[in-house]
């Protein structure tokens, strides 16, 4: 199912800033068990990018009728949502006076299928050499300008390596291409600090909540890929795969151990 604002269609104007300009922000949410997960927390990431982005967004109980209607025709299937809201419509050229109504978009698609393995005996990842550039407003958000993570995934075409890590141009690990990053040293629990690059990611702050009401200690901070090699245990994490651990980065052998282990089963018990 798709809605553009309201009404069944695939089709938008091409005077969408969306379109010309990546001019906007999106959420993808899984829903599972009749219900969208963590739903509240992406509806206010996505409230929170528009902020940042200047996007004048005050049609949220209209978004939320529109997600009721998604809901209602999925009935008990699992599916990914996507919502996007760009700019709007507007003249050729960067400025906008924001008097046009941003543009609203829903979508459902098939849940994607991947090996239970993944779950219980990890991934296997590989570098990337497409950076993430620093820009310390556009940070953390999950805005519609997505080349560097398309350009890295293009990287590989190999159906044993399902993610790659991304690096910023000092080489310091951020993120997978469509996921966060935890480690875990000493038996305790970091991930990389997004405040100049990358997406905060809303399962990444489940996560730290998780870990900090179990009394895990969590830190964000710069990791190194001496640190990644270092590390005890590695997992990655985003709102449809769960968390996923890591039991090699190119030739470096990790194991699945108890701290991912830990946040799998209690990220399973939530209230989602």
């Amino acid at each position: 199912m798709v809605l553009i604002n309201g009404k069944t269609g695939d089709k938008i104007s091409i005077q969408d800033r969306g379109l010309q300009y990546g001019d906007g922000v999106f959420e993808t949410i899984a829903h599972r068990n009749n219900k969208a997960e963590f739903l509240e927390q992406h509806l206010s990431r996505l409230i929170e990018g528009c902020k940042v982005l200047s996007i004048a967004f005050e049609q949220i109980e209209t978004l939320r009728e529109e997600l009721e209607r998604v809901f209602q025709s999925l009935e008990d299937q699992t599916a990914v949502i996507k919502i996007i809201i760009t700019r709007g419509t507007g003249r050729r050229g960067y400025f906008s006076d924001n008097t046009e109504i941003p543009t609203r978009i829903i979508s459902s698609h098939p849940f994607p299928s991947h090996p239970e393995q993944y779950q219980t005996e990890g991934v296997l990842l590989r570098f990337c050499e497409q950076t993430l550039s620093t820009n310390s407003r556009l940070a953390s958000i999950k805005h519609l300008n997505r080349l560097e993570q398309v350009l890295a995934r293009n990287e590989w075409d190999d159906p044993d390596i399902p993610e790659g890590i991304m690096s910023d141009d000092e080489d310091n690990i951020i993120e997978g291409t469509m996921s966060n990053i935890f480690i875990v040293e000493e038996g305790k629990l970091f991930t990389p600090v997004v405040t100049r690059a990358g997406i905060a990611g809303v399962m990444r702050a489940q996560v730290i909540q998780l870990a900090t009401r179990s009394g895990l200690s969590v830190q964000e901070r710069t990791i190194t890929r001496r640190q990644l090699a270092e590390a005890e245990e590695v997992f990655v994490c985003n709102s449809i795969i769960g968390i996923w651990p890591v039991y090699a980065i190119s030739n470096k052998m990790y194991p699945v151990g108890f701290i991912t282990q830990f946040l799998q089963k209690a990220l399973a018990e939530c209230d989602k």
